[in-house]
């Protein structure tokens, strides 16, 4: 027991010294830890900023209803220049189509088909909005695979479907946008590209991702939509909601089978469409982000090395300027290990200092890009708990050579130095 207080003193007496030297050298110290604190910021705020925008855009991809999958002309990520001219030639999905899945896929509980024209201006007693409203023509299972609520009016019916009435139900936004707080928009008539429809609901708010709003948009019945805008205007949009999560992957194969022998697909040729679902899409995401987090990794990584170099070349520069100092202690008495553990702390003590430096800036910095985007905080705590374990790591790896060196000072040499 005694033997474990008298470790204990000697550690601490080697933590107040080494403070003390920290303390002593301010200006030098200072610039040790700056090159921690900067290879360590850098990771931090990256991780950040990327933590912020992966949270951003998983809410704004879980645009889709539970256990819903979404099957569309073009794939839903852009990958490269190339993207739309290598996948336009193909043929747009007709309604006839998306109705032959709805009919036959018996594995879903819901099949929503819908059609989209952008950038329309919406018009209400002469105030207008800016074109850059979207209008999506939708059956009566879209507004449940899209995991739309209605939360003032009603729904579509299937009286509006069948005679294609001239109704609408606004997007949260697009309402407050158009209507003042004081005027209830139900039975208010608004224009849309020429065309009055009677508002009869507005949408519950679903928010933004990446500082855009899924909140800015209508929905009529998409027989009114195709009697406006033509059958096949555009390629259609089919949502399926499998029964349940345990058949998600069998109601996609069904899917596509049926959708390929309705768009008539050669045996083992590849799909002439693209499908997804909510996890799919972040698995996507994830993928994409992973190359930028390697890269920010390794180039921090070297910064953090050139700091390492800083500190040993310090260290070894603090244990010339203190022979006499470790002279002394030897002199009365102090072991090897005794100082050892006194320059081995000081080493982790500045590459402690410099880490939480790094990761407190690091983390503001990457949050102020959720901050402009108006988007929740991130606290990556993962990544500051590497940050500060990989300082601690440096500190130990570069702290040695310079700390073994004092040790094996000599102690007559050491006092005799000037």
């Amino acid at each position: 027991m005694s033997k474990l207080v008298m470790e204990w003193a000697n550690f601490r007496e080697s933590l107040q010294m080494a403070l003390a030297a920290i303390k002593t050298s301010k200006l030098r110290s200072l610039l040790t830890l700056l090159g921690i604190a900067v290879g360590v910021f850098s990771i931090i705020s990256v991780m950040t900023a990327v933590g912020v925008l992966k949270n951003s855009i998983e809410e704004g991809m879980m645009q889709l209803g539970a256990n819903t999958f979404q099957i569309q002309k073009y794939p839903a990520f852009n990958t490269g220049p190339d993207h739309r001219r290598q996948f336009r030639n193909r043929k747009d999905i007709t309604y006839e189509q998306a109705e032959a899945v709805r009919e036959k896929a018996t594995l879903a509980s819901a099949v929503g088909i819908e059609i989209w024209r952008f950038g329309l201006v919406f018009v209400w007693r002469g105030e207008k909005t800016n074109p850059n409203i979207s209008l999506g023509g939708e059956n009566l299972d879209g507004l449940i695979t899209n995991d739309w609520n209605v939360e003032v009016g009603r729904s579509f019916s299937q009286q509006d479907m069948d005679e294609g009435r001239k109704v609408i139900i606004l997007g949260k936004a697009l309402t407050e946008k158009l209507f003042p707080p004081s005027i209830n928009p139900l039975d208010e008539e608004v224009r849309v590209d020429g065309t009055i429809y009677r508002v009869i609901g507005v949408f519950e708010m679903k928010g933004g991702a990446l500082g855009g709003n899924q909140d800015n948009f209508a929905a009529i019945p998409i027989t009114t939509f195709m009697q406006k805008y033509g059958k096949s205007s555009r390629s259609v949009n089919i949502m399926v909601k499998a029964l349940n999560r345990e058949v998600l992957d069998d109601a996609i194969e069904q899917s596509r089978a049926i959708l390929r022998t309705a768009r008539k697909v050669p045996p083992g040729a590849e799909d002439d469409f693209a499908y997804f679902s909510n996890d799919s899409l972040i698995n996507q995401f994830n993928e994409f982000t992973l190359y930028l987090r390697m890269g920010v990794l390794l180039v921090s990584s070297i910064a953090l090395l050139a700091a390492g170099v800083g500190i040993m070349n310090i260290m070894l520069v603090s244990v010339t300027e203190r022979t006499r100092e470790i002279g002394i202690r030897k002199a009365i008495g102090a072991q090897r290990r005794d100082i050892l553990t006194q320059f081995m702390i000081e080493a982790v003590l500045l590459c402690e200092i410099g880490g939480v430096v790094g990761v407190v800036l690091g983390i503001i910095t990457g949050n102020i890009v959720g901050l402009l985007m108006e988007v929740p905080a991130v606290i990556p705590w993962d990544w500051a708990t590497i940050g500060i374990v990989v300082c601690s790591i440096v500190g130990l790896v570069f702290g040695v050579y310079p700390a073994w060196k004092a040790a094996h000072l000599d102690p007559i040499e050491a006092l005799r130095y000037e």
